[in-house]
């Protein structure tokens, strides 16, 4: 008898099956009229109607804006957990060492090449475009922001102290990189702890792994919870940033917005390209099937809270095998931010442009290095790329405070980058799938059988339902 086959943890995908009432009830649906009539409501309270005073105004924004602060917060609440104990369960599925080597070295290089690729496009993208031409900085009140801050504070690390960056990523303490949500941390020490469980004798790693499938289940019923609150959440945050901003702020902001969705748009035809010519795959049909994955993930703004039905999908609908599925989601979540990257590149040639700074060609490779190695190990939660921006816009030489000019619109552009951001993860696992190669274990074959076995039963089950 294999070894591992008694101790093989459940997968996370079983977890997917609330996600499906989601996409059954259009959440995505919910979230656009929450979007369309959170920008109304703004309109109307704030300016231009200003049906009520300044002061009163910016009262009634904080009220409606509380869903989508706890809805913000329960996410967050739930990535660490979520995607440590996805990670080192993930790992337990493989029983092929060689192959988890072959697959781990080779992901590591492809996430960071689509990640650089990313922020090219989106540098690229604003370059041509210039949205920062048709923003009226005086509007927008950052005139006398606009100095930008002298290059030479922020120097690249020299070679010698590069041995020294390389230790700090290794977690000394692992409570504290939690506590502070240092992903990549976190995902290094999951990933050390998910070695050592298979090296162990399965009897006694069958503990730690059924406590952490309870975490798992645990964390999915607090994003179970949170669902509920999504459309109200971009209604109120939607409603408050406009009593904020205005109407002439956010039409200025429509070019930078059509940028990035430009940029995403090309990010997508990439992946296409990927899935057609490395994955040997209809990239027309790859789409349809990742469809719900998709909108779940527009819904969400969270590719982590969309994990068990990524995984489920990459399965059961893009065929990849189970080893290599349930390790790259999880990892991909928080490591592959190529939606994110885009974004980055796009906001900062954007702010640049606004500014009046001039990127240089040093200025556009150091932007590039510094989002790629920013985009490692974030949270995979809302909004996080506005916090990643300000560490960018630092080695760019631009003021921090621009992020405050397109925090406004972030909303609408979160939501489509964390789309491109699960996008990127399965079409990894497509990649992978084909590049990798390898056998199904005689696990994987049973665990796909009885996978069609229990879909078959639910089939019967609402069969019988249908005719009653």
């Amino acid at each position: 008898m294999n070894t591992h086959e008694h101790v093989h943890p459940r997968s996370l995908k079983h977890l997917s099956s609330h996600l499906y009432e989601l996409i059954k009830g259009r959440l995505w649906l919910k979230v656009m009229i929450g979007l369309a009539a959170g920008i109304g409501t703004g309109l109307i309270i704030g300016s231009p109607v200003n049906l009520v005073d300044e002061k009163t105004a910016s009262i009634i924004g904080n009220w409606v804006a509380l869903p989508g602060q706890i809805f913000l917060t329960l996410i967050q609440m739930i990535v660490v957990p979520l995607v440590f104990a996805s990670v080192i369960r993930g790992l337990s599925a493989s029983e092929d060492m060689d192959q988890l080597k072959k697959l781990g070295s080779r992901l590591v290089v492809y996430f960071i090449c689509t990640t650089a690729i990313a922020i090219t496009i989106g540098l690229f993208t604003a370059s041509i475009i210039k949205p920062g031409n048709y923003v009226d900085t005086s509007t927008l009140t950052i005139a006398a922001e606009a100095k930008p801050v002298d290059d030479g504070q922020e120097k690249p690390s020299d070679s010698s102290s590069i041995p020294e960056l390389i230790v700090e990523i290794l977690p000394e303490n692992p409570l504290v990189s939690m506590v502070e949500k240092e992903m990549l941390q976190v995902v290094l020490f999951a990933v050390i702890l998910g070695l050592a469980l298979i090296a162990m004798d399965p009897e006694k790693s069958t503990l730690l792994l059924d406590l952490l499938g309870a975490l798992q289940e645990i964390c999915m019923t607090v994003v179970r919870w949170a669902m509920v609150l999504a459309p109200f959440a971009v209604f109120g945050l939607m409603a408050r940033i406009t009593i904020k901003i205005g109407l002439e702020a956010l039409l200025g902001m429509a070019a930078y917005v059509g940028t990035v969705l430009l940029g995403l748009f090309i990010l997508l035809l990439f992946y296409m390209l990927l899935v057609a010519l490395l994955g040997k795959k209809n990239p027309f049909d790859f789409l349809k099937k990742i469809r719900e994955v998709q909108l779940l993930a527009f819904s969400t703004s969270s590719s982590a809270a969309v994990m068990p039905l990524s995984m489920k999908t990459a399965e059961e609908k893009l065929k990849v095998r189970p080893s290599i599925a349930q390790f790259l989601i999880p990892f991909g979540a928080t490591i592959n931010m190529d939606g994110t990257a885009l974004y980055q590149g796009a906001a900062t040639a954007f702010l640049a442009q606004v500014y009046g700074v001039d990127l240089g060609m040093t200025a556009l490779l150091l932007i590039v290095v510094t989002a790629v190695g920013a985009s490692i190990g974030t949270p995979a939660t809302p909004g996080v790329g506005i916090v990643i921006l300000a560490t960018v816009l630092r080695s760019a030489g631009i003021p921090a405070s621009g992020v405050a000019l397109i925090i406004g619109v972030d909303r609408i552009l979160d939501m489509s980058r964390t789309t491109l951001n699960v996008t990127g993860d399965l079409t990894a696992c497509v990649v992978m799938d084909r590049i990798v190669g390898g056998k199904r274990t005689a696990l994987e074959a049973q665990e796909e059988e009885a996978e069609r076995e229990r879909r078959r039963q639910e089939t019967r089950e609402d069969v019988v339902i249908e005719e009653s």
